[in-house]
C-alpha cells in the first residue's frame, strides 16, 4: 500500500519540477500578460553610446570646399609596422585615440573633450570648434573599436566587435549563440566601465522587466557574463562521488525499509 501511495507522489513531484524549469529556462516567461505599453515607453528614447577613454573615433570633416577642410582630417595612411616607414598598398583611416583624460588631439583647433559625451553630442561640440574656420562644415563621427565581450554560459563565449553601436542584451547573446541549457537566465551580470568607475548590474531574463532596465542596451566595452546554473555547478564537481553517494544511501534505505517490513 505504501507503494502505492508513494508513486503518484512522484508523478506529481516531477510535474511541478518541470514546470519550475520551463520558467527558468524560458526567457521573458508570461511576457503575453505584460501591457506592451508599460515596456515600449522605455524605448522611445534613442540609444547613444557614450564616449570613454580608450575609444578610438574616426573623426571627419566635409564641406563645399574640399581644400579648405584638407586640414582638419588626419591623412590616410596605414603601415605595417608601428614605427616603419613601409606602407600598405591601400591605406586607411587613422583614428582619434580619445586619452585617459577623455581627450582628442583635433588637427588645428587642438585638444577637445569628448569622454563623457554621446556621439550627436561630439558632433555639435567638433562643428562649433570648425565654424570660425570653415562654413557649414559636416562632421561625421564612428567607433572604430566598439565591441563587447560575453563570458561564462553561452554556446560561442568571447569578444564580438559591434559596427552598429546599438546592441541589445538579446543582440549580445545572439552573437555568442545564446545561452547553454545551463546559463542561469535570471541572473545575468553586466559589467560596465563609467568614468573609470565600474558598474555592476544583474538582469532578470526571465522577466519582462529587463526591457525596462538602462542596462539592456549595451555600451562599448561592456562585459556579460553568464553564470552555470545549480545542475551545472553539481556536474562540474566529482560525479563519481555523488554516483558513489546516492549508491550508499540507496542501499541503506532498501535495508532499512526491508527490516522495517
Amino acid at each position: 500500500m505504501k507503494k502505492i501511495f508513494f508513486f503518484p507522489f512522484i508523478l506529481i513531484s516531477l510535474v511541478f519540477t518541470s514546470c519550475s524549469q520551463q520558467k527558468n529556462i524560458a526567457y521573458f516567461y508570461g511576457i503575453e500578460s505584460t501591457s506592451a505599453d508599460s515596456i515600449n515607453q522605455y524605448f522611445n528614447k534613442a540609444h547613444e553610446a557614450l564616449i570613454g577613454a580608450g575609444d578610438l573615433l574616426s573623426i571627419t570633416v566635409t564641406a563645399l570646399d574640399p581644400l579648405a577642410v584638407a586640414p582638419f582630417n588626419l591623412p590616410l595612411v596605414s603601415y605595417a609596422t608601428p614605427g616603419s616607414n613601409v606602407m600598405y598598398s591601400q591605406p586607411q583611416m587613422q583614428g582619434y585615440l580619445v586619452d585617459i583624460n577623455g581627450n582628442v588631439n583635433f588637427p588645428v583647433i587642438g585638444t577637445l573633450k569628448l569622454s563623457g559625451l554621446t556621439k550627436s553630442q561630439a558632433i555639435n561640440h567638433v562643428n562649433e570648434k570648425l565654424l570660425p574656420y570653415l562654413k557649414n562644415p559636416i562632421v561625421t563621427i564612428q567607433f572604430m573599436n566598439y565591441k563587447i565581450t560575453v563570458l561564462g554560459e553561452v554556446s560561442r563565449p568571447g569578444q564580438y566587435a559591434i559596427n552598429n553601436e546599438r546592441v541589445t542584451v538579446l543582440d549580445a547573446l545572439g552573437m555568442a549563440g545564446d545561452m547553454t541549457i545551463y546559463g542561469r537566465r535570471n541572473n545575468l551580470l553586466i559589467t560596465r566601465e563609467t568614468n573609470g568607475k565600474l558598474e555592476f548590474v544583474r538582469l532578470n531574463l526571465n522577466n519582462a522587466d529587463a526591457f525596462k532596465s538602462s542596462y539592456y542596451y549595451l555600451q562599448q566595452n561592456d562585459v556579460i557574463y553568464v553564470e552555470p546554473n545549480a545542475v551545472k555547478s553539481i556536474a562540474s564537481q566529482n560525479i563519481s562521488l555523488y554516483i558513489s553517494s546516492i549508491s550508499a544511501l540507496a542501499t541503506t534505505f532498501s535495508i532499512i525499509y526491508s527490516i522495517s517490513k
